[in-house]
């Protein structure tokens, strides 16, 4: 067995990457491509390696030098014209090399899980293409298989059909091909495919022409949830050092990116925090039918999206600011609020992170870090401050205060001209939804003290559309934020949204009914786990003291590392003082069961 390697291509995409190097030089989370990929290759057992090389070909082959000489016999081939080929004319410049041995041919830009190459050459099958499920991320040759692995046929990019991608596998560029598929077929009809077409094509594109064969021999081997990324571009770059970070920095890696996780189907994120049974599948369809006119139109101004946001909630339109989610109004609520805001902590760090100078903070003293109406009371009569913030129910600890108790702290807080800030972003996930809201216009005129703000993203289910409101009967305070927001904050898909919600009020019931009942039953699971320690909740997540066997950041990493599970540290949050505790979301009940048996996995290990 012998393995060749294309790594002849200038890889422009990367830029200032790739300005000096080729492709391979290219280093992942501090280890070069080709320093991984000959490394994985010294474990097994081949006769040689051969690296098609030609754009800075010369400075490759000084940096490989002899370094690899006690466990690789390494040759090279060079292309001279690699600027004007493609890899096509690579791989045919290495063909007598590809008829004197069984190969692994591999492109030069992957980053795989070291299980690959124990895959393929451990198939009884003597021709294999490496095949993963479609994701959104792939790029490149498709195939469809059938149920004997037999690749039926490539689909090349021009012949690529969204509406049948649930039936496309990506092709991983590494293959296993015998010395007789080499030489009986692959070579003639390579030889064959450059003298009709030319040179700058793809070698798959040979793959493509032997599929049609009434017998390629050609089958496919699915790696199914093992890790690999194709590096062609500085976005591919860093998340494939997302993906294969090691040790500490991997959970740091994905929290960092503040989301965007749609870039990695296989993760379950238990980390964010949004409604699993909204919105329902009618309202998703009549958003798909209608997205080319929303794509390709301007979205109407404040005017237009106060009035659907007042519209949504039942209030009048001049009590409302729509932002792009809540975070926009946020900003634009703390930094024109005078003087000291109480915060009680651990909280959602947002809110005090705009006037870090100007905080007094509350911590409550117990070990569910609960709270009531009088407690905030009592404790802010004695530390004065402006404005007080309550979250409600608190994030990450659930804790909530009644819709009544809240009322009686808005008038003490009228009583002593103190502002209040409700964040009740999380209230519909709490028992006696949907009485639990104030944003009421009755409530908020007998409380012009208060603002109410509502993150759509978490119970409504939609983060993508960045959708949140303010809500308050201050008209001073409304115009000022009003001001301070852009007059289209909002997209088109995000008004369009808010404009057909009402049809679907009642399928947004029924799913906080469904949640109400999988938070019931998730909790109990979560309990059965015997070093967690499950704090009540009225919120979409449960907050998890980690006894001592294992720390909230051991826990959080292998969760990562070993399930593909993404659940929050909290012993980065104020208020902790390093004591160890996760936050983990609410999911759909199959989610829920699959990180409930990764977390019994770890407890008997």
């Amino acid at each position: 067995m012998q393995a060749i390697i294309l790594a002849a291509g200038m890889g422009r995409r990367l830029g200032e990457y790739t300005k000096e190097n080729t492709k391979c030089m290219v280093p992942v989370n501090g280890v070069r491509l080709i320093d991984r990929l000959l490394g994985q290759l010294s474990q097994l057992a081949l006769n040689r390696v051969v690296i098609v090389v030609g754009y800075k070909g010369q400075e490759l082959k000084d940096y490989i030098g002899h370094r690899y000489d006690d466990v690789l016999t390494i040759e090279y081939v060079d292309n001279p014209v690699y600027d004007k080929t493609n890899n096509i004319y690579s791989l045919s410049l290495a063909k007598e090399q590809l008829q004197e041995d069984d190969t692994l041919l591999i492109e030069s830009d992957l980053i795989f899980s070291d299980r690959l190459f124990d895959m393929i050459l451990a198939d009884e099958e003597a021709n294999v293409a490496l095949v993963a499920k479609y994701e959104s991320w792939m790029d490149g040759t498709m195939v469809r298989i059938d149920q004997d692995r037999n690749i039926v046929n490539f689909i090349p990019k021009k012949a690529f059909r969204y509406e049948d991608a649930d039936q496309y596998y990506k092709t991983v560029n590494i293959y296993k091909f015998s010395r007789a598929f080499s030489c009986d077929v692959y070579v003639p009809f390579l030889e064959a495919y450059c003298h009709a077409l030319g040179n700058n094509e793809y070698y798959e594109q040979v793959l493509r022409v032997v599929t049609l064969l009434d017998r390629s021999d050609l089958k496919a081997l699915d790696i199914g949830q093992e890790k690999w990324y194709e590096i062609d571009d500085v976005q591919d770059l860093d998340i494939a050092e997302t993906i294969f970070t090691s040790g500490e920095d991997l959970w740091r890696n994905y929290s960092r990116r503040y989301g965007g996780f749609w870039r990695f189907p296989q993760l379950l994120d238990f980390n964010y925090l949004v409604n699993p049974y909204f919105p329902s599948h009618r309202m998703l369809q009549e958003l798909k039918a209608n997205f080319d006119v929303l794509l390709t139109s301007y979205p109407s101004g404040m005017g237009v999206n106060s009035l659907l946001a007042g519209k949504y909630f039942g209030i009048r339109q001049q009590y409302v600011v729509p932002g792009n989610g809540a975070a926009e109004l946020i900003k634009a609520v703390m930094e024109q609020l005078p003087g000291r805001v109480g915060v009680v902590y651990p909280t959602f760090e947002e809110y005090p992170n705009r006037k870090p100078e100007d905080v007094e903070v509350m911590v409550p003293q117990n070990a569910d870090f609960s709270y009531t109406a009088d407690d905030l009371m009592t404790f802010f009569a004695e530390h004065r401050v402006e404005t007080l913030l309550l979250i409600n129910p608190d994030n990450p600890s659930g804790n909530f205060i009644a819709k009544e108790q809240v009322i009686e702290l808005a008038a003490w807080c009228r009583e002593r001209k103190m502002r209040l800030i409700v964040d009740e972003s999380f209230v519909d996930f709490a028992e006696g939804y949907p009485m639990n809201t104030l944003l009421h216009n009755d409530i908020l005129e007998a409380n012009p003290n208060m603002m109410v703000m509502k993150s759509i993203s978490k119970s409504y289910g939609v983060p993508g559309l960045r959708l949140g409101v303010l809500a308050s009967a201050d008209d001073e305070l409304i115009r000022s934020v009003r001001r301070d927001v852009s007059i289209w904050n909002l997209n088109s898909f995000a008004e369009y949204y808010m404009q057909i919600f009402g049809k679907y009020t009642a399928d947004y019931d029924l799913a906080c009914r469904k949640f109400l009942r999988e938070r019931q039953r998730f909790g109990r699971e979560l309990q059965s786990i015997p070093f967690l320690r499950v704090i009540p909740t009225q919120a979409n997540y449960f907050l998890c003291e980690v006894d001592a066997t294992i720390s909230s950041s051991q826990l959080a990493i292998r969760l990562l590392r070993e399930a593909n599970i993404l659940v929050k540290d909290c012993a980065y949050k104020k208020a902790f003082e390093g004591k160890n505790y996760v936050r983990i979301a609410v999911r759909n009940k199959r989610e829920n069961d699959a990180l409930i048996s990764a977390l019994r996995a770890l407890s008997t290990k």
